[in-house]
């Protein structure tokens, strides 16, 4: 497979081949199973008393001439705490129980972390699967349904090191997509903005650099080939830019 490399003004440079990875048939089952267990999800569990922390009886008497007995008045047996009485009729409400307000859980979770495995060569067979869904047509245009022509892969010959250089690149490459490679934060509608989540933001264009390329420039999403996880290229498809020593790490590791 063959893209097209891209030089540092973002100009059409020359054509360069791409690793086998690129073309290899893509899995979306096996990149699902191992973005699910790749994710960490902090065990919680509630309080062990919660909904026991009043005093209501067991089960409730239904004896003649019983203390606090319910014989002939058609209630049932649930659980229930003493909120007033007058002599010996009493005011109750039903507690303890899960169907009770202010009852315990019926099954609430239990605290225990469980985590998920995955076999070592389907990591390898989920991380080709998604390299060749950001060269191909139908996996990109399926994410970003607003895309122009388009067609991927994207390789540049090096990495700019100044923001506006890479804006300048960006533009040149993606022509009419340029929009959609920025990351753009805009407030969130509605309640969630009192919630903790008062922004919102795309994800923007990936830029994959090799392990030795510099990498520390605001304003992007920049991953060199080490620090790379599942999660940077799921949902399939990811609008990505590889720099060509990037390329060449992926085709050597055979990741």
């Amino acid at each position: 497979m063959k893209a097209t490399l891209y030089s540092v003004d973002g100009k059409k440079k020359s054509q360069i081949e791409m690793p086998k990875m690129f073309s290899q048939r893509i899995r979306e089952d096996i990149v699902v199973k191992y973005f699910e267990a790749d994710k960490f999800i902090q065990p919680y569990s509630s309080f062990k008393d919660a909904g026991n922390r009043q005093s209501a009886s067991g089960t409730i008497s239904h004896k003649r001439h019983d203390w606090k007995g319910h014989y002939g008045q058609g209630r049932s047996r649930a659980p229930r705490k003493t909120m007033s009485r007058r002599g010996n009729q009493f005011f109750w409400i039903g507690a303890s129980v899960p169907g009770a307000r202010g009852g315990r859980r019926a099954h609430p979770p239990k605290g225990i972390g469980k985590e998920k495995k995955i076999n070592k060569k389907e990591i390898v067979i989920a991380f080709n699967s998604a390299f060749a869904s950001t060269a191909s047509q139908y996996f990109v245009s399926k994410r970003y349904p607003s895309l122009e022509k388009i067609n991927p892969p994207f390789v540049v010959a090096e990495l700019p090191q100044k923001t506006k250089d890479i804006v300048k690149m960006l533009k040149n490459v993606f022509d009419e997509n340029y929009q959609l490679v920025l990351k753009q934060k805009s407030i969130r509608a509605g309640k969630g903005k009192s919630r903790g989540r008062k922004y919102k933001s795309n994800a923007g264009a990936l830029i994959i650099v090799s392990d030795k390329e510099i990498k520390n420039v605001k304003g992007f999403d920049i991953k060199s080939t080490r620090e790379l996880a599942i999660s940077d290229l799921y949902p399939l498809g990811r609008l990505t830019l590889y720099t060509q020593k990037a390329i060449e790490e992926l085709g050597k590791e055979g990741k």
